[in-house]
């Protein structure tokens, strides 16, 4: 497994949480990376994404404002802190990779994790 997102969990709507996506066997250092999320019964949807060199973040309209996307290239993680959560955030949240430049749609990128899920509880 090349990518390993972790932080998942039940957390209450207002509150916060931060997923973690690991570079297990990848080196993510020249790779722009995304989190996307699939709700049940629904297709998976672009959430955040992030450039390789780090400057360059674009998020969903959906969690703009309340989504942070990072990297740390020591630690070879991104992360994805989210605040005031809300139920319709409830998803299995992925992290995925593509060379260089961000992307927003799932086929543009080629390297998945195997994803985290979270439930907000109203």
């Amino acid at each position: 497994v090349q990518l390993q997102a972790f932080g998942g969990g039940l957390v209450q709507a207002g509150g916060s949480l931060r997923l973690s996506c690991v570079g297990s066997t990848l080196s993510l250092g020249t790779y722009a990376m995304g989190w996307f999320r699939q709700a049940p019964g629904k297709e998976r949807e672009f959430v955040a994404a992030v450039n390789w060199r780090g400057g360059l973040t674009h998020y969903a309209d959906s969690v703009k404002g309340r989504f942070t996307i990072s990297r740390d290239a020591a630690k070879n993680t991104v992360y994805l802190q989210m605040s005031t959560l809300k139920p319709e955030d409830t998803a299995v949240y992925f992290c995925a990779a593509r060379s260089f430049n961000i992307a927003t749609i799932v086929s543009e990128y080629n390297t998945w994790g195997q994803g985290t899920q979270f439930t907000v509880s109203s």
